[in-house]
């Protein structure tokens, strides 16, 4: 059976999705209060952006910018890579692999669903070989 990005890689998910507008400090409390690594940006509910752990890093505090007053409009991603719920995992891990991305928005139809993150495959890869072993690996 063929798998796909949603909902074999990636179940139900909130979103962690802010405005354009929104600051960096702002982007940056919630990533952290989700234990997430990116953000989904948005403007008048269609997807604009996408602002990362590693945006924040290169964009932000590498620049000497200050995150109270810098707007994710001005550091993010924009106008991302997406893939579809129905694609198949191994074609996104490719383009994550190749284009070096950690996290891949899935859209359908114009329609938020989740992120795709690089830690979905690993938690899958661990799941797989604790199967295999028959018990639980402990990190």
């Amino acid at each position: 059976m063929r798998q796909k990005i949603y909902p074999d890689i990636i179940g139900q998910q909130q979103i962690l999705e802010l405005p354009c507008s929104a600051s960096v400090r702002e982007a940056a409390k919630r990533m952290s209060q989700r234990h997430v690594g990116s953000v989904l940006v948005t403007r008048e509910g269609s997807l604009v952006g996408i602002f990362t752990e590693r945006d924040l890093l290169t964009r932000v505090v590498a620049m000497g910018r200050s995150p109270d007053n810098t707007l994710l409009w001005d550091v993010m991603t924009k106008n991302p890579d997406t893939v579809t719920p129905d694609g198949a995992p191994i074609d996104a891990l490719r383009r994550m692999t190749q284009r070096g991305y950690r996290h891949l928005p899935v859209v359908d139809n114009g329609r938020l669903i989740g992120v795709l993150s690089r830690r979905d495959f690993q938690a899958r890869e661990i799941a797989r070989v604790e199967d295999e072993i028959g018990h639980e690996m402990k990190f």
